[in-house]
């Protein structure tokens, strides 16, 4: 053998071994390559939106927590404002009937006393009558008399 030969024969084996490794070999090992790093890429990209995705959520359920508290505040408060102006209202509905009820009450009572008054003029005009028949021991008409009797009713 000769060494010129075989070292030859090595170099255009390794040649065609080359060629053939380059033509069929490495465009599917580089295709794979370019998908995988292509993937990665697509899930760092996907991870940063994620995250940018969560911040900004995280951002929106902060402010929309911020707003409902404070919608709540002003609800609670407009709710004790509305409870005391309820309140006052029947407070004042309630001091219009216990005037009311006074006043009917002062009106039966003087009505009462008037009636009182009368009854009681009647009964002393009764005793005057009676008081009179005796000193002059005689009966003293009521109905004939009525004139004076109602002169002195209204003396007394």
């Amino acid at each position: 053998m000769n060494l010129n030969a075989t070292l030859f024969a090595q170099l255009v084996v390794f040649f065609i071994l080359a060629w053939f490794t380059m033509k069929f070999v490495w465009p599917p090992i580089m295709k794979a390559l370019d998908e995988r790093a292509s993937k990665i890429a697509d899930g760092l990209a996907a991870a940063d939106k994620a995250k940018s995705d969560l911040a900004l959520a995280e951002r929106r359920a902060t402010d929309e927590l911020r707003k409902a508290r404070e919608t709540a505040n002003e609800l609670r408060a407009g709710a004790e404002r509305q409870g005391a102006q309820i309140l006052d209202e029947a407070r004042a509905e309630a001091a219009k009937i216990v005037a009311a009820a006074r006043a009917a009450a002062e009106g039966e009572a003087a009505v009462a006393a008037q009636r009182a008054r009368e009854a009681l003029r009647d009964q002393v005009a009764q005793l005057a009558v009676a008081g009179a028949e005796k000193i002059l021991r005689k009966e003293i008409d009521a109905a004939r008399h009525a004139d004076l009797l109602n002169q002195l009713k209204a003396e007394l």
